[in-house]
């Protein structure tokens, strides 16, 4: 049983993060699977996983300090082109791919969204 339903972030141009979310999230094999008219969309494989919306008080989107979504990808190469794509889009480089140590075979990368929140792209499975 999954301790989540789905995740969601804010943004301020819904269009600027639609097409970059599916740009970066196909690469891990999300695509978007619903949009919420003007106000958000959805990304998943066969159920939500992932929501981009407008905040619903009518307030701009922030960041929260500390805060880091993790997608889960594939493979290795899979977390290279993500990182690749996020930066092409002008993201910035969180931390290049590479292993981390603290767990058997992880391997990693981070950006950040075009509207600042952190993102993580992570794989668990040997070179």
């Amino acid at each position: 049983m999954s301790i989540y339903t789905h995740t969601t972030v804010g943004t301020n141009d819904l269009n600027k993060a639609r097409a970059f979310y599916d740009n970066v999230l196909s690469i891990i094999g999300l695509k978007r699977i619903a949009d919420l008219d003007d106000n958000g969309s959805i990304w998943g494989v066969d159920a939500p996983s992932f929501f981009v919306l407008k905040p619903a008080n009518g307030q701009p989107a922030t960041m929260g300090n500390g805060t880091m979504l993790s997608f889960e990808a594939p493979d290795r190469a899979s977390i290279d082109a993500f990182h690749a794509a996020a930066l092409a889009a002008g993201c910035p480089d969180e931390g290049a791919p590479g292993t981390r140590g603290w767990a058997p075979n992880a391997y990693a990368a981070y950006t950040r969204d075009l509207d600042g929140n952190k993102l993580a792209v992570y794989c668990f499975k040997a070179a």
